[in-house]
């Protein structure tokens, strides 16, 4: 009888070690799982940026951050814009036949709106960032001959006002043009090109 006993009570200790060893297991696990899920914080750095431009006059430009990444929105003007044609000739991919931004902003423009720019400020070189480097027009050009854009001082690869890339520079791609589009005339969501 002694014997059944010892043998009843191993099997109880066995049964509560394994029921503790299995619910400590558990409680590790949860955690574990719940750290492979993204937080609150980086789900609002992917989230798209409702920016209002109804403030941004013609030939200015504002900088946003979406995804921990300058974007540019440049209010063109049609004297910038009608300089965008007569530069064929001098660009890498004039065309935008590399996918570098939406379907809908393949044009010689690369927007949706011909006169709003929205274009990732980080060159294609590198990645650096020649946000403050925005020339308007050619009074304030790097060569005579630059009708104005964005200048990346880091290894001096020059963009047009569509984010085009001149011939001859360091950056292989034209800027990235994000996923966008427009809530209302003066609304635009980046990081969301769904149609409404």
């Amino acid at each position: 009888m002694n014997t059944c006993s010892h043998d009843d009570q191993r099997r109880k200790l066995v049964f509560a070690v394994s029921a503790i060893g299995g619910l400590g297991a558990a409680a590790a696990v949860v955690p574990f799982a719940a750290s492979l899920l993204p937080s609150q914080r980086a789900k609002s750095a992917g989230a798209p940026v409702e920016v209002d431009i109804g403030k941004l006059q013609p030939g200015q430009m504002i900088t946003v951050e979406w995804r921990g990444k300058p974007v540019w929105i440049v209010h063109r003007t049609p004297e910038m814009l009608a300089g965008l044609e007569s530069l064929s000739s001098r660009l890498t991919d004039p065309e935008s036949a590399r996918p570098m931004q939406p379907e809908d902003c393949r044009n010689t423009q690369r927007s949706i709106k011909p006169e709003i720019l929205v274009a990732v400020g980080i060159c294609t070189h590198l990645g650096c960032s020649p946000n403050e480097k925005f020339k308007p027009g050619p009074e304030s050009a790097i060569d005579a001959d630059w009708l104005g854009g964005f200048f990346c001082p880091c290894h001096g690869s020059t963009f047009d006002l569509a984010g085009r890339v001149f011939r001859n520079k360091p950056a292989p791609d034209n800027l990235e043009i994000p996923p966008h589009r427009y809530l209302s005339a003066t609304r635009l969501i980046i990081g969301d090109d769904t149609q409404a």
